[in-house]
């Protein structure tokens, strides 16, 4: 089969033709149809994240359909269309997994990261973590969904009942998220680096309720804040835009160091959290969800072969929306 490769880190994708994968017990076998990049196949190929798998077939917003089921799968079938996310694998028995928290499981495995991806014509996985895929949405439009839209939505739940909600970084995750914000009530602040009109035409275009530059003073105080973008130094500058008791989620998976703050930003029983992955439920209620919204997902499509000028298209920020490969 085609297959991009990731030989070491710091280095282009390498096109390979490797054999197709055989489903060993518990998985299945995907033909990919779609599978959308995402910025942590950035800090893999740029050696951020420090131990993939090598050679690495990156990818893990995976769309496409079951060809082949290995023993033990008894509700997936050949012909069922679905989608494969980052979380790849967990043990099923640690304290985390038993209590509704596998997505902190000290063993877990990840997709396009421990586990080769969708990056390549075929792709096999955990029966118990493919999410079935309805009708409403395109391949190459669902396939966003299974990480911009899944960490956007585990990050969104974290912020509670806020109504004034500040995205910073609005990219493939923020233009998923401020859908459903919006659709539940919430007002978007987005706030993009400076000059990026662009981005700010784009949020504005979604529906926020105002848009700028980090460097431009916000018309209101927030009740919470996310922040996609891999910035340490927003932290601080997002405390200081949260009213007291306010939530400020850190959505990546990586972050360039956080400057020191002053005590008083915090103070004020201010949150500071992370987001870590996602859990399987927050997949059932997500992918449940987003069609009632409707979540549109605005996509940008290159054939796989141009993985190389895709990731560079998205490390450069001249992408909106999301980026998507498509696999003929």
């Amino acid at each position: 089969m085609r297959a991009m490769l990731l030989d070491a880190a710091r280095t282009p994708l390498r096109a390979a033709d490797v054999p197709i994968p055989e489903p060993d017990a518990d998985q299945v076998r995907v033909r990919v149809r779609a599978c959308a990049l995402c910025r942590t196949d950035l800090h893999i190929v740029d050696g951020e994240l420090t131990k993939p798998k090598l050679p690495l077939i990156l990818g893990h917003q995976i769309v496409g359909e079951i060809d082949a089921v290995g023993e033990g799968v008894d509700d997936l079938r050949a012909g069922d269309r679905v989608g494969i996310p980052w979380l790849g694998w967990t043990d099923g028995v640690c304290v985390y997994c038993r209590s509704g928290r596998e997505n902190l499981c000290d063993l877990a495995r990840f997709t396009g990261y421990d586990i080769d991806g969708g990056y390549a014509e075929y792709a096999v996985a955990d029966a118990r973590y493919c999410f079935r895929i309805d009708d409403s949405h395109a391949d190459v439009q669902a396939a966003p969904l299974l990480c911009a839209g899944l960490i956007g939505y585990r990050a969104l739940t974290m912020t509670g009942d806020a109504v004034r909600l500040g995205l910073y970084g609005f990219g493939s995750a923020a233009h998923i998220i401020s859908q459903v914000a919006r659709h539940q009530g919430r007002r978007v602040f987005a706030i993009t680096r400076p000059g990026d009109t662009a981005s700010q035409a784009f949020a504005r275009a979604e529906g926020a309720s105002w848009a700028g530059g980090t460097d431009e003073q916000l018309p209101e105080p927030l009740d919470a804040a996310i922040i996609f973008a891999p910035v340490g130094a927003l932290v601080p500058q997002a405390l200081g835009a949260v009213v007291k008791g306010g939530v400020v989620v850190c959505a990546g998976i990586h972050m360039s160091e956080i400057p020191a703050f002053s005590y008083d930003l915090l103070w004020g029983e201010r949150t500071l959290r992370s987001v870590a992955n996602l859990t399987r439920n927050d997949g059932v209620e997500f992918l449940a969800l987003a069609p009632r919204v409707p979540v549109q997902t605005m996509v940008e499509t290159r054939p796989l072969e141009q993985a190389n000028e895709a990731l560079a298209l998205l490390r450069q920020g001249k992408v909106q929306g999301s980026l998507v490969l498509t696999i003929a």
